[in-house]
């Protein structure tokens, strides 16, 4: 989010503690990576929110906030996981970028199960509800 926004460093600061990311990227086993991305409205512009989830525990693994959506941004996305937590299995919704992505890092690509779906998804709906607060609590 930039100045332009209309947030100060300040609020986007305060905004991080309450969201206290500390406590979402502490998983040390990795089973794969179950990934997703949501359009989220920011003033009056379009930015895509891209999460991944681990599986079997259901912790947030990371977070990645774009203006794209594309093979290039999802490539990135998961170029920073792979540096935290090495190459694993990526389980998508079958979005064109993914595979794509996946192929250039030498990761397998899987579309992921109705049950995966459903853990990605409630994942996405929290972080969204924690989004949605940003610009009730801490105006510029």
């Amino acid at each position: 989010m930039e100045r332009k926004e209309g947030r100060s460093h300040v609020a986007i600061w305060k905004w991080v503690q309450r969201f206290n990311p500390e406590r979402l990227y502490h998983r040390k086993r990795v089973s794969a990576f179950l990934i997703d991305e949501t359009m989220l409205q920011i003033g009056n512009e379009e930015a895509w929110l891209w999460v991944a989830v681990e599986p079997i525990h259901k912790q947030i693994l990371g977070v990645y906030l774009s203006r794209h959506r594309n093979m290039i941004v999802a490539e990135s996305f998961l170029r920073s996981l792979i540096k935290i937590y090495g190459k694993h299995i990526v389980y998508s919704d079958g979005g064109t970028w993914y595979p794509e992505a996946c192929i250039s890092l030498g990761l397998e690509h899987r579309i992921h199960s109705s049950h995966e779906k459903s853990i990605v998804e409630r994942t996405m709906e929290y972080l969204k509800d924690r989004t949605e607060g940003f610009d009730d609590y801490y105006h510029a």
